[in-house]
């Protein structure tokens, strides 16, 4: 891990933003390794709180997280049926930590959804931490901050930030 740039990184994350954009979802998946966790933690918890105190939006394992692809690729999951348009902006990435086994990053986001003539934006910090898994950049780590009061105006996360 020594040998990954912030540009490495960069791209990476930017990969990311257009598969979800581009509702790619069974190829996002692959870019989280088999232990990995993805949460999204409820707007009035603190940063480094676990799913196991407190309330978050959602805290998926791997499993729970392809469970959640296989729902929002069917036709039956009517939330996002047809899917919604959406726009991820990945901006500031930074590596915050190295080490020989990973690196924790940060970045900040803005996602804008479209759907049924109403525009949500979703904006935030995400931290991850990253390995390298078979020669390949993978995430072990995805925490999505919401910095909004809450979701008032959504009303709902039915997409992947």
């Amino acid at each position: 891990m020594q040998n990954v740039s912030r540009a490495d990184i960069e791209d990476f994350l930017f990969t990311e933003a257009d598969l979800l954009d581009e509702w790619r979802l069974p190829e996002w998946l692959e870019l989280f390794t088999e232990d990995a966790i993805y949460y999204v933690p409820s707007t009035d918890v603190a940063a480094d709180s676990s799913p196991d105190k407190t309330l978050f939006y959602v805290a998926d394992d791997r499993f729970r997280l392809s469970e959640r692809v296989k729902r929002l690729m069917k036709r039956t999951a009517h939330a996002e049926f047809p899917h919604s348009r959406t726009r991820h902006l990945v901006s500031n990435v930074r590596i915050r930590n190295r080490s020989e086994a990973e690196l924790e990053v940060g970045s900040s986001f803005i996602t804008y959804r479209t759907k049924d003539g109403v525009t949500d934006t979703y904006f935030g910090s995400i931290r991850y931490r990253i390995v390298m898994d078979n020669g390949r950049l993978r995430i072990k780590e995805k925490r999505c901050l919401l910095d909004s009061e809450g979701l008032r105006t959504q009303g709902r996360v039915s997409i992947i930030l």
